[in-house]
């Protein structure tokens, strides 16, 4: 169970980076395995998911200066596109940090406008705890 938890953390962390992963089938197949790890694995996938927006908002607030460049992780139509989500519903669009193309962005774009981290870290890990929450009831 320790090792199947290893790589959920994993795959959630880099799926809320801008690399491609599928954390939520991972969580599904593992539940609907094993239901008796419900919990601890939405714990897990959780922690993962919130620590890598961390890492996103933390790019953003400290390399945003970069942007543009080759390795910068968005492109500018990315962070275009995630300033105008952000600037639209303001603050509370961090509860859908962990929206399919948007999320990661909004994430990035969180550290550029410098939103203070406590409340980053609370919105974010709220909007991608419940959807965690959902997929996994379902699964079981």
């Amino acid at each position: 169970m320790t090792a199947s938890l290893s790589v959920l953390f994993l795959n959630a962390f880099i799926a809320s980076t801008i690399l491609p992963a599928a954390s939520e089938v991972v969580l599904w197949v593992m539940v609907a395995d094993d239901p008796a790890i419900l919990w601890p694995a939405i714990a897990v996938a959780s922690l993962g998911n919130t620590l890598g927006a961390v890492v996103n908002w933390l790019l953003g607030r400290f390399l945003s200066g970069y942007a543009g460049r080759r390795w910068y992780p968005l492109s500018t139509r990315q962070q275009d596109r995630a300033g105008a989500w952000f600037k639209r519903f303001g603050t509370w669009s961090l509860l859908f940090a962990w929206l399919p193309i948007v999320g990661d962005p909004l994430t990035v774009v969180a550290g550029v406008l410098r939103v203070p981290f406590p409340l980053f870290l609370v919105l974010v890990a709220v909007g991608k705890t419940g959807r965690y929450v959902i997929i996994a009831g379902l699964a079981v």
